[in-house]
């Protein structure tokens, strides 16, 4: 069975934590962000974690996992 190769860019951004779940970045983080109020700004450094309805599209670009 050949090797599967993995999306790049999918393993840029997402990660899988260490029980399983697809993790993720909000959009929108470098642009436009100096007129946004400091609350809005720290939301943006959070991860949160992948809709349940993308999760199996994801893992498919992800065949052994993510970094």
């Amino acid at each position: 069975m050949p090797k599967i190769k993995t999306h790049k860019g999918a393993e840029a951004r997402f990660h899988l934590t260490g029980s399983g779940k697809l993790m993720r970045t909000k959009g929108g983080k470098s642009h436009l962000r100096v007129r946004k109020p400091k609350r809005v700004k720290r939301l943006y450094d959070e991860t949160i974690p992948v809709s349940p309805r993308d999760v199996k599209r994801i893992k498919r670009l992800l065949p052994y996992g993510a970094k």
